[in-house]
């Protein structure tokens, strides 16, 4: 049963990251990792590290955080202590959300009933899953609440994703995208944006003639990029990349919880964000794939008001000015503005472009340029460890 909005939301925060698991010597994918390798961390961690579909990931995800301070000291234990573990069977922890060269046809899932499930389901589509991504839950405990605010927080989801792009290297290639995996994860059946439903009921509704028709099992199948947590009270965006730099994260996770209250402010005074067709937020999503929060003439997302493309530095001020009032609420101002520290030096995907333009352009091969991409990714995996593998 819905309770009352007239008291606010928790807006507590969750996050969960995906990460590679990188052998030390070759730096390419760890195939089959040592299963005590997971029993390790979780000695350490307990449920807050766990498998992924690949055995080369690992994903780890905080406990309920009241504050990005909190968060940040969370993501930054759990990086240390599953780098510090994966050293000692001569492994490396790699944030991306494309590995620069590994070839996803020389891979293994993990075993499980769940996992057996999705690949027999979904056969060669799955099997290309070389991706990994960063989700934010943010705490809403109305049903009907978090229906309505997903449904309005749909048209940020490209800001979102602009700010991490990490994944412009694929199997060695450069695909010329800021990221390529939502160009991977796009061929899973319900994935992309969320659909707009009128009620919590509703919703369920849907979802539960797809869970009788044998076609899923649970809500967890819906991959949207904005869903309600099928076990947690939340909203979670799963649209970013994961970030390498984990200051990144904590500003992507706190302008999404901004986002979220400010949408709920707007209610709160009899006002709504207004809703675009999917069609429209599409384009802008593309266009985050491809160009990411970089500037130049044909850069940039639409501003669906005016009906043109504004530069994403311009728009990020926008955004930034419109959720002042909820990060000082939060205390986490200078997290979202570090985002304009993000769109002056570049994303992970930039950065990864320049160390392999400037590699080449010293006469390293194209097989020892992508190497030192890969260095710099495990070097900048973990804070405050920058020394090359």
């Amino acid at each position: 049963m819905a309770v009352s909005h007239s008291r606010e939301p928790g807006f507590s925060i969750g996050i969960e990251e995906e990460f590679w698991l990188v052998d030390r010597e070759s730096r390419d994918l760890a195939t089959d990792p040592a299963a005590d390798f997971l029993k390790d961390c979780k000695a350490e961690l307990g449920d807050q590290v766990s498998s992924e579909f690949m055995r080369c990931q690992v994903e780890t995800g905080t406990k309920v955080c009241n504050s990005a301070a909190e968060a940040r000291d969370q993501l930054t234990h759990m990086r240390s202590t599953v780098a510090d573990i994966a050293a000692r069977y001569d492994m490396a922890l790699l944030a991306a959300s494309t590995h620069p060269f590994a070839q996803w046809d020389s891979q293994k899932h993990t075993e499980g009933e769940r996992y057996s499930t999705i690949a027999r389901d979904l056969r060669t589509v799955v099997d290309r899953l070389l991706i990994c991504g960063m989700h934010v839950h943010v705490g809403i405990e109305d049903d009907d609440l978090r229906i309505e605010l997903m449904a309005q927080a749909s048209y940020f989801l490209p800001h979102l994703l602009a700010l991490t792009t990490s994944s412009p290297f694929w199997r060695g290639r450069d695909t010329g995208l800021q990221t390529f995996r939502l160009s991977v994860f796009d061929n899973l059946p319900r994935t992309g944006l969320p659909e707009v439903f009128g009620s919590w009921a509703e919703y369920r509704r849907h979802v539960d003639m797809l869970i009788q028709a044998g076609v899923i099992e649970d809500g967890t199948k819906l991959w949207w990029d904005l869903r309600p947590s099928d076990r947690w009270p939340t909203l979670e965006m799963r649209i970013a990349d994961v970030c390498t730099d984990l200051e990144d994260a904590i500003c992507v996770a706190s302008i999404t919880r901004c986002l979220m209250r400010m949408l709920y402010r707007l209610r709160r005074n009899n006002q709504r964000w207004r809703i675009y067709s999917n069609m429209l937020v599409r384009e802008n999503r593309w266009r985050a794939c491809r160009y990411g929060s970089d500037a130049g003439d044909k850069t940039g997302l639409i501003d669906f008001g005016r009906a043109e493309i504004v530069p994403y530095a311009d728009l990020l001020e926008e955004i930034i000015e419109l959720i002042r009032p909820d990060a000082e609420h939060f205390g986490c101002v200078a997290e979202v503005e570090h985002a304009r520290t993000i769109i002056a030096r570049g994303t992970s995907a930039r950065r990864q472009r320049e160390i392999y333009t400037d590699a080449v352009e010293k006469g390293a091969s194209p097989r020892d340029a992508l190497l030192a991409v890969a260095d710099h990714l495990i070097a900048h995996t973990v804070p405050g460890e920058k020394s090359a593998v």
